[in-house]
């Protein structure tokens, strides 16, 4: 999916569909991503490649004031004047990223000075999930210099938004920042435990865990993780979505569960990582297997898969099974008991 420019969107199958061109969202993840199994494997020379290749990118999609575009033809045209504030956050999450664990001094570097031009661009963000993104980003950017004064305040204010929503919205067993569960929703409650984490700021942490384990209460059944589906979403007091699940909500559980786990919260929460994981593999409520062949299906349908592995499912998959693999060696290759026939 990644050629000499950054990764393609989308694929027929899995073949690249070159004429979707490419975006800030997924080459973000592919540097992440990238970043991680490096971690794993140090010097690999294809995710060696796949970093400098989206570090590129990334340094091409920043725009003077400090925000970023998103979407890219296959010819090397942008597209929009500036990207939508979710891209403009996960640059931001990947920059942070790479300051705490890109392998090169000149990566790292590169990574500081963006996310230093970036930091008035954030301060613009109006969204909730736009804003988690680029928490995630600063917690680790003040986890790898926690003397970056304006990141840290900028990091505490974000925290103090996110609290404030989830304040506002919770009660009457509705322990949520919304009134209605959408997309890539665990990413909430990791926001704000690494944010947590990052400052030292405990009741970020407690409504982390408060969040996260309401989340758990809501998808998982039977010890199987059903994600809310985006065919309709999950609101407040009212039916849930429960197909067209996406990939991302996997890994966004993996992810988030992993934190609590390290901000020492309930041991379970380790597990509740695997579960994201084996959704991938067939414990889900089908019994499907999106993840096939290095790649991942784009979607969980009542009767089939989307046989499309777009770059976004496929960064997903392989984010969850590194961040497992390097967390918990052991629960990678856990046989799957809850799949169907």
């Amino acid at each position: 999916m990644t050629d000499d420019t950054g990764t393609i969107q989308h694929a027929v199958e899995d073949v690249p569909n070159r004429e979707t061109g490419y975006c800030t969202d997924d080459v973000a993840r592919a540097w992440m991503v990238a970043l991680r199994y490096l971690q794993l494997v140090p010097g690999d020379r294809d995710a060696t490649r796949i970093a400098a290749t989206s570090l590129a990118f990334l340094i091409d999609a920043q725009l003077l004031n400090g925000a970023f575009h998103n979407f890219m033809s296959y010819d090397r045209t942008w597209l929009e004047p500036v990207g939508s504030p979710d891209s403009n956050g996960r640059a931001v999450w990947s920059l942070g990223y790479g300051l705490r664990f890109a392998p090169r001094p000149s990566w790292r570097r590169i990574c500081g000075t963006m996310l230093e031009r970036a930091l008035p661009a954030i301060e613009e963000l109006a969204f909730i999930r736009s804003k988690a993104y680029a928490m995630l980003g600063l917690a680790h950017a003040v986890t790898a210099v926690p003397e970056a004064a304006v990141a840290r305040a900028l990091l505490g204010s974000l925290t103090r938004d996110l609290r404030g929503a989830y304040s506002r919205t919770r009660g009457s067993g509705w322990e949520w920042f919304e009134e209605t569960m959408t997309y890539d929703n665990a990413r909430l409650p990791e926001a704000l435990l690494r944010a947590g984490i990052a400052l030292g700021d405990e009741a970020a942490i407690a409504d982390g865990l408060a969040t996260l384990s309401f989340y758990l209460e809501t998808t998982v059944e039977n010890g199987v993780f059903v994600p809310v589906g985006s065919e309709g979403w999950y609101r407040r007091g009212g039916p849930r979505a429960r197909f067209a699940q996406q990939p991302l909500e996997a890994a966004a559980l993996v992810d988030a569960a992993l934190a609590a786990s390290e901000a020492g919260g309930d041991p379970a929460f380790a597990d509740a990582a695997r579960l994201g994981l084996a959704w991938f593999f067939g414990s889900n409520s089908t019994g499907a297997v999106p993840a096939e062949g290095g790649g991942c299906c784009d979607g969980l349908e009542e009767t089939s898969v989307n046989r499309n592995m777009g770059a976004e499912s496929t960064l997903a998959y392989l984010a969850s099974a590194y961040a497992m693999a390097e967390a918990r060696p052991e629960a990678l290759f856990t046989p799957v008991a809850n799949r169907r026939e």
